[in-house]
């Protein structure tokens, strides 16, 4: 991610249930969006083929493309960023961010240098059927206590985005919310 490129303000996340529609969404999002791709439950290699050929797509629509996991993976995959927990170094122009569900873990992705962090969930979510949300209160407390861009996600849409930003949200991200 070249130094001077604008941090996205709207994220996708990525995941093995949506990802028969993932190519089609991402050339939905609008030049300068994000992705966080995931895809936990995919073994190595397909990871890395699927990977590439998202990257190959972002390239192409000026998106940004932040790979979540091991963060060797990342650099040695040619990211522009890092999605994880923990305080491994970076290269300079590597992104760095964290989920963060309470304030503890805000503190934590705080100190371990993360540019910004995505607070979650916010509101309830197709992809944690019945968990606690922390609701715009919750969300506004730790983004008040975060002193970095802070990401909402869980059952956001642009619509919810546009409450939260007064309470401290620097962009939103989804999983569902692009629709396949």
């Amino acid at each position: 991610m070249p130094a001077r490129q604008p941090v996205p303000t709207l994220w996708l996340m990525t995941d093995e249930r949506a990802d028969a529609a993932l190519e089609r969404v991402l050339h939905r999002l609008p030049r300068g969006a994000g992705i966080v791709f995931r895809h936990h439950a995919t073994p190595h290699g397909q990871r890395r083929a699927r990977f590439d050929r998202v990257r190959r797509i972002a390239r192409a629509r000026g998106l940004v493309l932040i790979l979540a996991g091991d963060p060797r993976d990342a650099i040695g995959w040619r990211a522009d960023g890092w999605h994880g927990r923990g305080s491994r170094r970076l290269p300079r122009l590597m992104l760095r961010t964290a989920p963060v569900h309470d304030l503890r873990e805000m503190e934590t992705a705080r100190r371990a240098g993360a540019d910004l962090v995505f607070v979650s969930p916010v509101f309830p979510t197709r992809s944690h059927p019945g968990a606690a949300t922390l609701g715009p209160i919750g969300f506004a407390r730790i983004a008040r206590e975060a002193g970095i861009r802070v990401i909402a996600l869980g059952g956001m849409s642009a619509r919810r985005y546009r409450r939260l930003i007064a309470l401290g949200a620097s962009g939103w991200a989804g999983i569902d919310a692009w629709g396949g």
